[in-house]
């Protein structure tokens, strides 16, 4: 991780790359806020970037589960991002895998001109394959760090975000009242359980 680098101003930085990933109710929101904060305490210059669909709690600010909130700027594209972070020290990126893939290449260039660059998503969809450009990211990443939310069902380390409600869009915003987390073997049995009663209704 940076964090040595928390304290060093801008004259000493030097560019990189952190995502910090898990399911859904991991507290992935809440590590970034925590590291984006540090950096504000440390008077680092900071932005936060957040896709512009993302308005669950608010339309600008980006809000954990748990209701702590940061000032950030909705962007509809990536490449946005580029033009809005011009002298910038830290770059937060919240909700990432639902950014294009351009955020790969645009986190790649912030690096690249030193800036500390931080990225907080799902690394995998409802269906349990891997989301966007996460795996992308995670891949060009100094430090990937992985959130775990706890089961519902059986209380070990989550493994994805289960939806509840009846939809195959890949992209659906929404919280417990749409989704749970659940470990492998239970998410297993509850997916089992869902095409058995496909197979009976039909």
């Amino acid at each position: 991780m940076f964090s040595e680098r928390d304290t060093q101003g801008p004259s000493r930085r030097r560019g990189g790359i952190e995502v910090v990933c898990g399911s859904m109710f991991s507290g992935k929101t809440e590590e970034l806020i925590r590291r984006m904060k540090r950096a504000q305490f440390a008077k680092q210059r900071v932005e936060i970037f957040k896709p512009a669909i993302d308005v669950r709690y608010s339309v600008e600010d980006v809000v954990s589960h748990d209701k702590r909130v940061i000032q950030s700027t909705p962007v509809d594209s990536s490449q946005n991002i580029l033009l809005l972070a011009s002298d910038i020290d830290v770059v937060g990126i919240d909700e990432a895998q639902f950014f294009d893939m351009g955020i790969v290449d645009v986190c790649k260039q912030l690096a690249e001109r030193g800036v500390r660059v931080i990225v907080a998503g799902l690394d995998m969809d409802f269906k349990g394959v891997p989301f966007g450009p996460m795996p992308a990211l995670m891949a060009i990443a100094e430090d990937v760090y992985k959130t775990h939310a706890i089961c519902v069902n059986c209380g070990d380390l989550a493994y994805v975000s289960h939806r509840l409600v009846a939809s195959e869009k890949r992209v659906l915003l929404g919280e417990t009242d749409s989704y749970e987390p659940l470990c492998r073997a239970c998410y297993t049995k509850a997916i089992a359980a869902e095409k058995a009663m496909c197979s009976e209704n039909n």
